[in-house]
């Protein structure tokens, strides 16, 4: 847009130097005579009308040299109001087409909590955000060594999809989220998952995979008392409720009951429903 308007600013300004010459050419400056008296010869008052009224016409020009110079102006004027009425009609039009190709659900305006990511499931298949498009997912952070609250939280991911399932016939995709890439490998993800529930899919990678997902949703964690391989992780025990845009809807700490999270999660699942269907 600004390279458009830099070309229409030297188009304008083209126009109006050639327009400056050819008036110059056509209307030269004559030398200036003065009014007072003069010691000899008469002055152009002291002649006759008759002979004042042909030097007038002798001096006027063809129409045409009136014509061209506005033809000139009329054609950059109609230039300028084509090209920003043509701009002011795109814009429009861009936004409208953009909005339309997204979803209702997905423009709102929500905390910018999220992002892509890389990992590897406990079959070392590759998963991206891009796989969790199209349904509800409830996303927790922890590691299969937690002594007392992550086994409790992964307990209660269990008993809220059975839940949801049997109370409210609502299909949600669990997810656990390793923060201890280095000793929650892919098979020690799912021996520890399948005690709990099959259903839930576990995600590890790399140490810079998983610290930059934990950025992106916001999840503190940190070793401590590390003594070789032992040690625990400190974390922020969250759990969020992404929708099928995978926009962050809930976040839910670990003082939620199973019912209580099943409740909350069904009300928000209807509540988009409601709202796609205005």
């Amino acid at each position: 847009m600004l390279f458009n308007l830099g070309i229409l600013s030297l188009f304008n300004s083209a126009v109006l130097v050639i327009l400056r010459i050819w008036l110059c050419r056509q209307f030269p400056v004559r030398g200036y005579q003065p009014r007072g008296y003069s010691t000899g010869g008469s002055s152009k008052y002291d002649r006759p009308m008759r002979q004042f009224a042909e030097e007038n016409e002798s001096n006027s020009q063809p129409l045409i040299y009136y014509i061209v110079p506005s033809a000139i102006l009329a054609f950059a004027g109609l230039a300028t109001y084509v090209h920003y009425n043509d701009e002011k009609r795109a814009v429009p039009l861009g936004k409208q087409a953009q909005q339309n190709s997204i979803p209702k659900r997905c423009t709102t305006n929500r905390p910018a909590i999220g992002g892509p990511f890389k990992l590897y499931d406990t079959e070392n298949n590759v998963v991206t955000e891009s796989k969790l498009r199209g349904n509800w997912t409830l996303m927790y952070f922890g590691y299969t060594s937690s002594p007392d609250v992550g086994p409790n939280e992964v307990e209660k991911i269990a008993d809220v999809v059975k839940l949801l399932e049997s109370k409210y016939d609502i299909k949600i995709k669990p997810l656990f989220v390793t923060l201890d890439p280095q000793r929650d490998s892919p098979a020690q993800l799912k021996a520890y998952l399948s005690e709990f529930d099959p259903r839930i899919t576990g995600l590890t990678g790399s140490v810079d995979a998983i610290r930059q997902m934990a950025q992106e949703y916001r999840i503190f964690f940190k070793k401590v008392g590390e003594v070789g391989q032992d040690y625990i992780v400190e974390s922020s025990h969250n759990m969020y409720l992404l929708d099928p845009c995978l926009e962050t809807v809930r976040c839910f700490g670990a003082e939620y009951k199973a019912s209580d999270l099943a409740e909350a999660i069904t009300t928000e699942i209807q509540k988009a429903s409601n709202s796609a269907a205005k």
